[in-house]
């Protein structure tokens, strides 16, 4: 597919079908997130695939958005190895790495024919205790995946961008 048109064409699904994923195609999803590029090629990513029903389930407990999703994936950064931009500022860049591997997801998974919405609204310290979840490891992201079901469709907001002259500025700002 071209690229311009797959983007354009991916949206937050927020309703699932309950067909099942092919177990390729979740291995192809989590192959993008392995070649994700990340800063110096740390990778840092660790990636929770949550397919049973009592896993799903405690989620809820977390957000209450999911949309009965028959995939989920909770993407974290392992802050032990994750890079920090030392020689400066400290910046850790562990929350970038990961929402660069979560877009890859995203698209690959637009690709595959499977729809995807970013959960950020979520209570990361009962995520972290309800999944028993090492304390190096930060969770960044909540990634529902399905089949769209038939009255799936993009939000109003989703066609609203703004107009390129908004945002980017030529040799100066």
């Amino acid at each position: 597919m071209d690229f311009l048109k797959l983007a354009t064409e991916r949206y937050s699904c927020r309703s699932f079908s309950t067909k099942e994923i092919e177990k390729e195609k979740i291995d192809k999803i989590l192959e993008v997130a392995k070649l994700a590029p990340t800063a110096r090629n740390l990778q840092p990513q660790r990636i929770l695939v949550l397919t049973q029903k009592e896993q799903l389930e405690k989620l809820s407990g977390c957000t209450p958005y999911g949309w009965n999703a028959p995939v989920i994936m909770i993407l974290f950064y392992d802050k032990l190895i994750s890079y920090k931009r030392d020689k400066y500022d400290n910046k850790e860049f562990g929350d970038i790495d990961i929402s660069i591997v979560t877009t890859h997801m995203m698209l690959e998974a637009q690709d595959l024919g499977l729809g995807t919405t970013w959960i950020g609204s979520f209570d990361a310290k009962k995520l972290v205790k309800i999944y028993e979840v090492p304390e190096n490891l930060i969770p960044v992201a909540i990634l529902p995946i399905g089949y769209p079901s038939e009255d799936a469709k993009p939000s109003n907001l989703h066609l609203q961008r703004n107009d390129i002259s908004d945002f980017v500025y030529w040799n100066k700002i």
